[in-house]
């Protein structure tokens, strides 16, 4: 075989002259070569898929997280004009708790208003407001905000004895924790 009719090739395993130490000597692959190329080969390849399997699974937990964050968005977008809502809620129950015994027009009156507090409980429990159980209970921290701390033998410490401002719930998370009054150690 003469120099022109040598296969030139970058990546076939084949030599090209100009690379051998003597010249007009032509190099050939030995079958442990094409192994040890072949093993190269086969490792390199699964380094890729395994890079390829890992930004797979990267972009599906970053589409996942985006759909999460997207539902969380909507589920919860209420939440500001609900907690914005709440003291026109608390006016409502102040105004009724002044007026229980209310006669003639005044009774009327106050009927209005209650008719009107009730349709802004439900439309309002329709979003998944929830108010808070605090009277009686075991003060938590977490849900409750201790105002005053009180000496009262009929309660065990610490028991929520007073509830000063009712506190709320949204969809199970804390919108505004309860303003209480709690037995203990004054």
């Amino acid at each position: 075989m003469n120099d022109q009719e040598t296969p030139q090739s970058g990546g076939n395993g084949v030599s090209h002259p100009e690379e051998n130490s003597e010249p007009g000597v032509e190099l050939v692959e030995t079958p442990e070569s094409i192994a040890l190329e072949r093993d190269r080969l086969a490792v390199e390849k699964t380094e890729l898929q395994n890079a390829l399997l890992r930004l797979a699974a990267e972009f599906d937990n970053s589409r996942k997280r985006a759909e999460r964050d997207r539902a969380e968005l909507i589920e919860y977008a209420a939440a500001d004009a609900v907690k914005a809502m709440l003291p026109i809620l608390d006016d409502f129950e102040r105004a009724l708790k002044g007026h229980p015994n209310a006669h003639g027009k005044n009774a009327e009156f106050v009927k209005g208003i209650e008719l009107i507090y009730q349709r802004m409980v439900e439309v309002l429990t329709r979003l998944g407001l929830q108010p808070i159980e605090a009277q009686g209970k075991v003060f938590d921290p977490n849900i409750h905000h201790a105002i005053e701390m009180i000496h009262d033998d009929q309660y065990e410490e610490p028991t929520v004895v007073d509830e000063l401002q009712r506190g709320y719930t949204l969809k199970g998370r804390l919108l505004r924790p309860s303003m209480v009054r709690v037995a203990g150690r004054a």
